[in-house]
């Protein structure tokens, strides 16, 4: 009877010890971030702090608010936390650039816009890959004619000769984990792309390469956009240098093009994709900064500050019914950064920003990369620092708003709530 009683009298220990126990292994699997500043997407902050449990950011708030929910507290001082940025246009896998140099030097994210099919990666101290595949080509067109190869779903191209087949390697494609379908529409010429140069020694045509019919093009985005048998559908991405393709894109109704075009494009057409809701332009500048035409000394500057203008004009008359710019520096090329791109950034507040630059001009460049971003993509919260966001995070010491530059080395990085980076031990 007495030992009936005292196994009693152990188990009510252990289960009241067990009970004593779970507020100190829900503090591991929390952290509270906190800095003089931070940038929850869309506005910047002072005198907040925001709370991490697992994969994801559970609150915002003072620091001695979110304390008293969480133990584990690191104070970075004079820094600025964000958002990890996202990067709308890269080759990491077609260009074998290391995932773990580009999460380190603070992009969590990044859209994959041409290479061997994969199915999306993510994890605690990953970085996000969401892959597009192969891009769909004309046969004999770019991107193999630069880079060889007869094309497949393990290579940067995929030529197709008819509407039929095009949808079919649109289903394949989708089937196979593509997040985006990307089409070919380059014709070639263009002063001062890098496609017009040798690629590892493959010679450049001296006539117009061949691009994709309005047709097929037509049969592309139809598919992507609505699919049979139950299949999601996709955004159509388009790569497009100059006047030829940036129209059939435009007719087709494609959801992004993949640069800003390096030769001049008529005012008539940055007018009418200005004004089309739900375009996206991603910016690649820094890469294509010597697309300029050694005649008119038009190009992708002059297109970027025309179409920004466009944009904005629109958005006065019909908020919300007009394009965007999104940023990308096309990690992958031997010219960028393998992570964010301060100059990138650059580039686009001095070409979207108007006559003049306020604040305000500063904070989009930031959205172009988190907030704005992570919408686009169609992950819920990606991009932000709010309640239900994954919990990828940067800081960097001072203030980023004032230099971009600190942005390419990141003190502190995490991935889906996992430190990847802690310079402020």
């Amino acid at each position: 009877m007495k030992l009936h009683k005292h196994l009693k009298q152990l188990g009510v220990a252990v289960l009241v010890g067990q009970a004593l126990m779970i507020p100190a292994i829900a503090a591991v699997n929390c952290r509270v971030l906190s800095a003089d500043r931070l940038f929850d997407g869309e506005n910047l902050l002072t005198n907040t702090a925001v709370l991490v449990k697992g994969q994801k950011i559970v609150q915002l708030g003072t620091k001695a608010d979110l304390a008293a929910l969480c133990s584990r507290v690191l104070d970075m001082g004079n820094a600025t936390l964000l958002p990890g940025f996202i990067e709308s246009h890269a080759h990491i896998t077609f260009q074998n650039v290391r995932k773990d140099i580009v999460l380190r030097h603070g992009v969590t994210t990044v859209q994959d816009t041409g290479g061997p099919l994969q199915a999306p990666e993510s994890g605690r101290a990953a970085l996000r890959l969401l892959s597009v595949g192969p891009i769909i080509q004309a046969p004999s067109g770019y991107p193999l004619n630069i880079f060889g190869g007869t094309g497949g779903y393990d290579q940067i191209g995929y030529p197709v000769a008819s509407s039929t087949e095009a949808q079919t390697v649109v289903q394949h494609l989708v089937d196979g984990g593509a997040t985006a379908i990307k089409i070919a529409l380059e014709p070639g010429g263009e002063t001062g792309a890098p496609w017009m140069m040798s690629h590892g020694g493959n010679p450049v045509p001296a006539t117009p390469w061949a691009i994709l019919p309005q047709d097929i093009v037509d049969a592309i985005v139809d598919e992507a956009h609505h699919p049979q048998n139950g299949r999601p559908a996709r955004r159509v991405i388009a790569h497009v240098g100059e006047n030829t393709g940036f129209e059939r894109a435009l007719a087709a109704g494609v959801d992004e093009f993949a640069h800003m075009p390096c030769a001049p494009i008529d005012e008539s057409l940055l007018s009418q994709a200005a004004n089309t809701a739900g375009l996206t332009f991603v910016t690649t500048v820094d890469t294509l900064s010597s697309c300029v035409d050694t005649t008119t000394h038009q190009g992708i500057h002059s297109n970027t500050a025309q179409l920004a203008a466009k944009i904005a004009d629109c958005e006065s008359a019909t908020p919300g019914n007009c394009a965007q710019i999104l940023y990308g520096s096309e990690i992958g090329h031997d010219n960028v950064p393998w992570g964010v791109n301060g100059e990138e950034m650059h580039m686009m507040l001095m070409l979207t920003s108007g006559a003049s630059i306020d604040f305000m001009d500063v904070l989009n460049v930031f959205k172009a990369a988190t907030s704005k971003a992570g919408k686009h993509l169609g992950i819920d919260k990606l991009g932000t620092l709010t309640p239900g966001a994954p919990a990828d995070i940067i800081a960097v010491k001072g203030n980023p708003f004032e230099k971009f530059k600190l942005l390419e080395y990141p003190d502190y990085v995490m991935s889906s709530g996992q430190p990847v980076v802690n310079k402020f031990k």
